[in-house]
């Protein structure tokens, strides 16, 4: 059985989903589906000026793995440049932080996607060991769940 993939922790949420070449139309034009961990690696590279390990860091992924990353990202964005693709960015496997949450009722505690928290408020996470609905931040923000992408406190994690 293949390893499961990690999440790549991504810092920047795109404010526009879509690039289009202004001179086709949209329904004739083929377009790239780009990752929003691609584009975080393009990113953190190429408008930050970081060092690629430092990138990986920040991704909290490992080198090899972020050069890869940011191969498939060079080549879809190129590729719409010189045929005048649409650039699409959606989807991908990432997560805008990683958080300890813990189960007031069993005591579970364990490490989940800053999105999956996000049903939490909803009261629709329930403890995967005792299926409870009072779960909590594991870092003991006063009982609430991380707030803007935090790791304790509201900080990202450094």
């Amino acid at each position: 059985m293949a390893r499961p993939t990690k999440w790549r922790k991504i810092e920047n949420m795109p404010a526009i989903p879509y690039f289009i070449p202004s001179d086709k139309y949209v329904a004739e034009v083929p377009e790239n589906i780009l990752k929003l961990e691609e584009l975080e690696a393009v990113r953190l590279k190429d408008l930050e000026g970081l060092e690629q390990s430092e990138c990986a860091e920040k991704m909290e992924v490992s080198r090899p793995t972020f050069q890869r990353i940011l191969l498939s990202a060079r080549e879809k964005i190129t590729d719409s440049l010189v045929n005048g693709k649409i650039i699409h960015i959606e989807g991908g496997n990432f997560t805008q932080n990683i958080c300890p949450v813990r189960c007031l009722d069993c005591g579970k505690e364990w490490m989940e996607s800053y999105e999956n928290l996000e049903s939490i408020k909803n009261g629709e996470y329930t403890c995967p060991a005792c299926s409870s609905t009072k779960v909590i931040c594991g870092q003991n923000c006063s009982g609430k769940i991380c707030r803007r992408n935090c790791w304790r406190h509201g900080r990202m994690k450094e």
